[in-house]
């Protein structure tokens, strides 16, 4: 198999490829101040989460599988003039700057090493850190104001790009403090020569749409969830995309809670099989799903095809219908209602498969975890005590670029 195949067709073949973000400077600006801005429940210990990624990543290149990191990528396209151009450019289109420090933002960057500025588009640039800082804006700034914020959630590789076939959807984040971070996907997307002539199947212009929200549960099947950060909008807009080019044929939309706990569909479900998940039990009896398909003759404009809507019906036989089994699995973890929602809350549901009936999941979350063991499925726990405080998973954490078909 060629090492250099990207795409997939499902959350658990065999896992070859996946990008990863270590967690670097972008997280040491975080403070009680503007954690929560950024979308952190609490300030986390930098140096434990760099060891936690670090085992993370171990366990992955141990099996076999290739890691590609999101600053190594960043800085080796940051070397084409066209990709320097348009990640600064997007780096300063910020309305609280004016065009007086804008254009002294875009001076001092455009003088960065590739790898400074790559460090420089991640971990944001503070006021006394500009050179040649000026304008009112400037002047009325704190010290310790950014005129480029950080982008510490850069570590949920998973949100902000996703692959759907051998073609990739530039999400289109909802959280303002997470808006810049599909420029920098889309940005080694284009230009990096791993990817060339890839297809984009959706941009960040569009209706919000975030990669935790789509799951691929088999061959030609998407699960997209729609709530706090995805919109009905972008679930349809993917749907007419996927049809349009062949690379699906039922997008299964499942409503969610809009809540923080929430807020992505695979903080409450995870395939660990081809037949077989892992879902939050407050939910299990209760998601549903509308079924979305589409004719056999599709317009060339992707955008105008008609759809489909039928439902909703019951998540799991709404899901074992388009999957063509006779039914999808939940494993039942047994959890009393509190432990459910402590080890919910600690991204339990959030597995990231390796291979059909191998999965990394965080180790506190034991209960859940012995549940998985006793259904048969092997269970490779990695610490994430300070990984979590961003509210996500090993799913979250990894953006998978190649996977062997099922």
């Amino acid at each position: 198999m060629d090492p250099r195949r990207v795409g997939a067709t499902s959350e658990v073949g065999r896992l070859r490829t996946v990008v990863l973000h270590r967690p670097g400077a972008e997280l040491r600006r975080l403070t009680p101040r503007n954690n929560d801005q950024l979308l952190f429940d609490g300030v986390p210990w930098v140096a434990r989460a760099q060891e936690e990624h670090d085992a993370f990543a171990a366990e992955l290149t141990g099996r076999g599988v290739e890691v590609l990191y999101l600053d190594a990528l960043l800085t080796e396209v940051l070397a084409r003039p066209a990709a320097r151009e348009e990640l600064v450019a997007a780096a300063v289109d910020d309305p609280r700057l004016g065009a007086t420090l804008q254009r002294a933002a875009v001076a001092h960057l455009s003088g960065l090493a590739p790898q400074d500025l790559a460090t420089t588009l991640m971990a944001g640039l503070a006021h006394d850190e500009l050179r040649g800082g000026r304008g009112l804006a400037y002047q009325i700034m704190d010290r310790g104001d950014f005129v480029v914020p950080p982008l510490p959630n850069l570590l949920f590789t998973r949100d902000s790009s996703v692959w759907v076939g051998d073609q990739v959807a530039i999400t289109s984040l909802a959280m303002p403090a997470r808006h810049r971070e599909s420029t920098i996907t889309r940005a080694v997307a284009t230009h990096h020569p791993r990817f060339a002539g890839t297809g984009q199947l959706y941009d960040a212009s569009l209706e919000h749409l975030e990669g935790g929200d789509v799951l691929l549960l088999g061959p030609g099947v998407l699960a997209v969830g729609v709530g706090e950060r995805t919109t009905p909008g972008g679930a349809e807009r993917l749907a007419r995309r996927v049809f349009a080019r062949g690379l699906a044929h039922t997008v299964l939309v499942v409503p969610i809670a809009q809540e923080r706990a929430t807020m992505h569909l695979d903080t409450i479900a995870t395939m660990v099989d081809a037949d077989a998940m892992v879902m939050y039990p407050a939910v299990a009896d209760s998601l549903v799903a509308w079924t979305v398909t589409v004719g056999d003759e599709l317009p060339d404009d992707a955008d105008t095809v008609e759809l489909a809507v039928s439902g909703p019906r019951p998540f799991v036989v709404a899901a074992a219908a388009a999957m063509g089994i006779d039914r999808l699995r939940v494993i039942d973890t047994g959890l009393d209602p509190v432990t459910a929602e402590r080890e919910q809350w600690d991204d339990g549901n959030n597995t990231l498969a390796l291979a059909p009936r191998l999965a990394v999941a965080y180790e506190r979350n034991t209960v859940t975890n012995a549940a998985l063991e006793a259904a048969g499925i092997e269970v490779v726990p990695i610490p994430g005590s300070e990984l979590g405080s961003g509210r996500g998973g090993p799913r979250c954490m990894s953006c998978p670029v190649s996977r062997d078909p099922l």
